[in-house]
């Protein structure tokens, strides 16, 4: 398949600039997607398995699009992206799944069909970003949502880790300033019981090994814990995002019935677990209520279990000498 070089209104763009990021990963996944055509894993399986495991970071770049391009882009009154094309994602989220099975397995006579729908699907995902998504997101987006999406963008990461480290560090005049991450010192910040300040409520949610996400009262999502290994990922543009939004299409419909649900008072919490990159997740939803029982929001809380579902007997004593 044959692209065009990237077009002028990407190539005056800063280095740090979303799209032309975008447009850099592009061609690199256009490499990937070559080497994973010629590799055999018959032939030789370490090297199939290494090129695989590289185009299953496509991942980040997909995470990157539906919390950070996409919101900004329902902010300017486009939401196509965040329906259509996150179920395209997920296809191809499901190939990889495939794949992965597969080579878990050793079913290597089998590979070569979902191979094959693979690079398929990124080729034709590339196109529509290419040739869709991306110029129409050049004309309805300002220099403050790109300046604003920076930030998030390194949170989550890129498809191509050596080449956005060095350009990550490179000065910009569009990112906004970072914040210093200091609050102030309210020393009498009253909790049903206790008493605690901004910086010991902030750090308190850092380090729960728990995500936690809230959902006020309109839909819109108010907050979520920033914790060093995050279950799903999460980036500043998810806040005052409308949660439907926020969820695989494939997902909506049920998310929605939840909401519908807790805002009567027939149910209160809900919860699933799942199989999510080889680990069991547990994703639980509890309704939010003020003292007169009036729906104020749900929280959302989502945790790796794997270890814990290990655990049997007792365990009375430290082990950290052990």
């Amino acid at each position: 398949m044959n692209y065009p070089r990237f077009p002028e209104y990407i190539t005056d763009l800063p280095d740090n600039h979303s799209l032309k990021v975008y447009f850099e990963e592009n061609e690199f996944i256009k490499r990937l997607l070559v080497e994973l055509q010629m590799a055999s894993p018959s032939e030789d399986f370490q090297k199939f398995l290494n090129v695989f495991n590289q185009v299953c970071e496509i991942e980040k770049r997909y995470a990157r699009k539906e919390n950070q391009l996409f919101p900004f882009l329902e902010k300017r009154g486009w939401y196509g992206p965040s329906q259509g094309m996150w179920s395209f994602h997920d296809s191809i989220r499901d190939i990889l799944r495939a794949i992965r099975a597969q080579l878990e397995n050793k079913e290597i006579q089998s590979l070569n069909e979902n191979v094959r729908l693979l690079i398929e699907n990124m080729h034709h995902m590339i196109h529509v970003e290419e040739n869709r998504l991306f110029p129409n997101a050049f004309q309805l987006l300002q220099p403050e949502d790109w300046a604003s999406m920076i930030s998030g963008d390194e949170e989550i990461g890129w498809v191509d880790k050596n080449r956005r480290m060095s350009v990550a560090a490179e000065p910009s005049n569009t990112a906004p300033a970072k914040s210093a991450n200091v609050f102030p010192d309210i020393s009498k910040l009253k909790m049903d019981e206790g008493v605690l300040n901004l910086e010991q409520i902030n750090l308190i949610l850092k380090f729960l090994p728990v995500d936690v996400t809230f959902v006020d009262e309109n839909d819109k999502v108010a907050f979520y814990n920033r914790g060093e290994e995050r279950v799903f990922p999460r980036s500043a543009g998810v806040i005052g995002r409308e949660v439907r939004f926020c969820h695989p299409p494939k997902s909506v419909d049920t998310v929605l019935r939840i909401l519908e649900e807790f805002k009567a008072g027939r149910k209160d919490e809900a919860e699933f677990w799942i199989q999510f990159k080889g680990r069991v997740i547990h994703i639980r939803y509890f309704a939010v209520r003020d003292k007169d029982k009036k729906y104020k929001g749900v929280l959302e809380m989502s945790q790796d279990i794997t270890e814990i579902q290990k655990i049997q007997g007792e365990k009375r004593l430290l082990s950290w000498d052990q």
